[in-house]
């Protein structure tokens, strides 16, 4: 096996075991068990206990991605990190079917983000260190891909299961701990020197930003990408429409909510793919982010004026081809903004934020949303800051284009030095 069809393979692995750690947890797993701990009081634990998941996620991606630069043991500066860390969450995983009180799933689910949030810091840097940049729009677009199809292997089989907690997260912490065992065993990262100074307070804290004006390139990809994950989160309300605007039953709504996550799937395995690919081929990466975010829009458009549920899957689609599209190229997109080599797992970590913030910004302000116009203002709103996100992209620079004065500028704190890539071996 070549050296990029290993790094790929290892990323999709690494990738893989967090998204089914997180994603099957959240939508099934948290809910069924805290149904049972906690009676009618579920749907409140199961707000506390994501709510601090979600901040510890928040506040650990960058501080695993400073970490991770900063390591200097021979297993390598990733590896040790999406071992360690990937490896603890899984454990973690399995002991969850075991709690009894709602206070040991909210410690328990903490310590589980934390730690995959540690990998997901350490699994983007890798790609930053290693992928070769006429390749990264492919694994772009495969790592988009396993994000949204990791999950449904979780699903299929925990669904294939008895229903017992201890059975059922067992399952999910063993795919975490084969992905991240994959990754590991094909992966090669060479030992990185110990950089210089101590990692104090002032360091940490600087793991949190990377200065816009001193990086503007950097700062509008972080614009770019928080804007458009705003409008792709609004497919959490999908479920709202069904059951307040077409009275759907609470029963019949799962069954379309199911229906929905087969159409999205589908639709962003054939743009992730196709579009990662193209994008390496034709070496551009703008248009595709560009048009994504647009086509986004329209579908949030569509869903937005429904006027019966067909529309709605062809809305959701559209919001489908539309996302596929912009992931497969943004992850590329942003490797090339990165200020300094030297600090790609925090850098990359910062423009992660950008993915977690609007997730749990949304439902902050969907209420009011909600409020002043019904679903129109909400789809409607977000589709403007989809929209908006992606006529942004059009101030970064394209491959090629780098240095023109009409576009942000790409600073760098170490003048274009690339670590060397074992993806050309």
């Amino acid at each position: 096996m070549t050296g990029h069809r290993r790094l790929l393979a290892g990323l999709v692995g690494t990738n893989a075991a967090a998204y089914i750690g997180t994603s099957v947890p959240i939508s099934l797993l948290l809910v069924t068990h805290l149904t049972t701990i906690a009676g009618a009081e579920a749907t409140s634990a199961f707000s506390l206990v994501t709510g601090i998941g979600g901040l510890t996620g928040l506040l650990a991606n960058p501080l695993g991605g400073r970490i991770s630069d900063r390591t200097a043991a021979r297993f390598g500066r990733r590896r040790t990190w999406i071992l360690t860390a990937g490896l603890g969450a899984a454990i973690l995983l399995v002991v969850m079917g075991w709690t009894t009180e709602v206070w040991q799933v909210a410690l328990g689910w903490a310590l589980i983000t934390a730690l995959i949030a540690f990998q997901l810091a350490a699994s983007s840097a890798l790609a930053a260190d290693q992928v070769a940049p006429a390749r990264r729009g492919t694994v772009s677009g495969v790592v988009a891909f396993v994000a949204l199809a990791g999950p449904v292997l979780g699903f299929a089989l925990v669904s294939a299961v008895p229903a017992l907690p201890w059975l059922q997260w067992g399952v999910v912490g063993a795919l975490s701990a084969a992905g991240v065992f994959l990754c590991v065993m094909l992966v090669r990262d060479p030992q990185h020197p110990a950089p210089e100074g101590e990692l104090g307070l002032a360091m940490v804290l600087r793991a949190y930003w990377v200065n816009p004006r001193k990086h503007p390139a950097f700062g509008w990809a972080w614009v770019v990408r928080f804007l458009i994950t705003a409008a792709w989160a609004s497919n959490s309300y999908l479920a709202f429409v069904f059951t307040q605007r077409f009275e759907v039953s609470t029963d019949a709504v799962a069954g379309k909510i199911l229906v929905l996550t087969l159409i999205g799937i589908l639709c962003v395995a054939v743009t992730a793919w196709l579009t990662g690919w193209l994008s390496d081929r034709i070496q551009r990466q703008k248009p595709f982010v560009l048009g994504g975010g647009l086509v986004l829009a329209v579908g949030l458009v569509v869903v937005a004026f429904s006027p019966a549920i067909p529309a709605v899957y062809a809305g959701a689609a559209i919001m489908s081809l539309g996302y596929g599209t912009f992931l497969a190229t943004d992850f590329a997109l942003c490797l090339r903004m990165l200020p300094d080599p030297e600090s790609a797992g925090k850098d990359f970590a910062v423009l992660n934020i950008a993915s977690i913030l609007p997730v749990a910004a949304v439902p902050f302000v969907a209420p009011a949303l909600l409020a002043h116009g019904g679903f129109v203002m909400l789809f409607g709103g977000l589709a403007v800051l989809g929209a908006v996100g992606a006529v942004c992209v059009l101030r970064l620079p394209d491959i090629g284009e780098e240095g023109q004065p009409r576009f942000a500028a790409m600073t760098r704190r170490r003048e274009e030095t690339p670590l060397p890539s074992i993806a050309n071996i």
